[in-house]
């Protein structure tokens, strides 16, 4: 949502200046980030960040999410058996790397002194009315409204960060996801959408009420796709490769896509070794069994019976044949008509007691 003030009260219209404009960020910045060696006069922000400078910092962001990866304990799980524990590790890593990513940003957004990152206390209500419009109305038909954040809402959406630049007096409402994968084409999408817009109604004033006063006069929301799958800024979806235009800082891009690589790395280290043990320990457990085992050296051997050839299949079925036995049973050549039998449908029930 792009909304102007004219150093008005918090609690008033806001206008806008451009008809057309969205609550999306859509401006033209290019495909993805440049190299941070090339020249200050190619460069495309103001503000630079290389992985060096923040390498300690990151590696340190890193730590600590392999430890709360692997300090979860797994529960017991009948079917998962004693591979529940990489299960546990793979779900801990969808939180844990969601996590990794708002706290790499944070951290790179520091290289631009004119952005000020709120992490904390980020619950924005979702005002009734502003539900209402931005359910009901075309969303280029609100742009440039401000509601009041204490008017009655129902329940709240909490971001991952907003950031504000201090200069332009713009603020990014940012939710940033791993991987959008996962949403395909259902409805949670749509919904997460809506949240953002109807809290991007109320956040100037909010900003003003809760943090010192602080005035914005244009508010964009973005949904960052950690895994770079292709964005659509028309409908607020941005790669995480794009990064650098929204902190307006070269590098971060680069710096992210370091941070998840070094990430995988040592995810899949963790994977290894928990499937190791795994294996281990089925393999002891044959072991304690191998005498019987010792009789099945091949598995399709166990499944199909011993290996016979075409003349001894030949001679088993003819004698089957003679049996006059069918897998239903035997039947004798009578001709006479089965008697009605009544049957009963409907509904399962408990049986009766008697």
């Amino acid at each position: 949502m792009t909304t102007h003030t004219l150093s008005v009260p918090a609690g008033e219209v806001l206008r806008s200046t451009a008809a057309a404009a969205t609550m999306f960020s859509q401006r033209s910045f290019g495909l993805g980030a440049r190299s941070i060696s090339e020249p200050a006069a190619l460069r495309r922000h103001p503000h630079i960040v290389r992985f060096a400078e923040v390498e300690a910092d990151l590696d340190l962001l890193i730590d600590r999410a392999i430890a709360a990866i692997a300090d979860g304990e797994p529960i017991e799980d009948e079917i998962l058996g004693h591979y529940v524990h990489i299960a546990s590790l793979v779900r801990a890593v969808s939180f844990r790397e969601g996590k990794l990513l708002e706290q790499a940003v944070e951290r790179l957004a520091k290289a631009n002194p004119d952005i000020t990152v709120l992490t904390q206390s980020l619950k924005l209500p979702l005002v009734k009315a502003a539900l209402e419009a931005v359910t009901g109305n075309n969303w280029s038909n609100l742009d440039g409204v401000k509601l009041d954040c204490e008017t009655p809402a129902k329940g709240s959406y909490t971001p991952d960060l907003i950031l504000v630049n201090r200069v332009r007096h713009t603020a990014y409402i940012l939710d940033l996801k791993r991987s959008l994968a996962s949403y395909g084409d259902t409805s949670r999408l749509e919904e997460l959408k809506l949240k953002m817009m109807a809290s991007a109604m109320v956040l100037p004033d909010w900003l003003y009420k809760n943090h010192k006063r602080l005035m914005v006069d244009t508010v964009e929301v973005a949904i960052v796709d950690g895994a770079s799958r292709p964005s659509d800024h028309a409908t607020g979806i941005w790669a995480l490769s794009e990064i650098d235009d929204l902190l307006e800082i070269d590098g971060v891009a680069a710096c992210m896509a370091e941070l998840r690589l070094r990430f995988g790395r040592r995810v899949q280290q963790l994977l290894e070794a928990e499937a190791r043990k795994a294996l281990g320990v089925v393999a002891m457990a044959i072991s304690d069994t191998a005498p019987a085992a010792a009789i099945v050296t091949n598995p399709l051997t166990a499944l199909n019976g011993p290996a016979r050839t075409y003349e001894e299949e030949r001679e088993m079925a003819a004698e089957e044949e003679d049996d006059g036995r069918y897998d239903l049973g035997c039947f004798d050549d009578q001709d006479d008509e089965p008697e009605p039998v009544r049957i009963r449908v409907g509904f399962a029930r408990r049986p009766r007691r008697y």
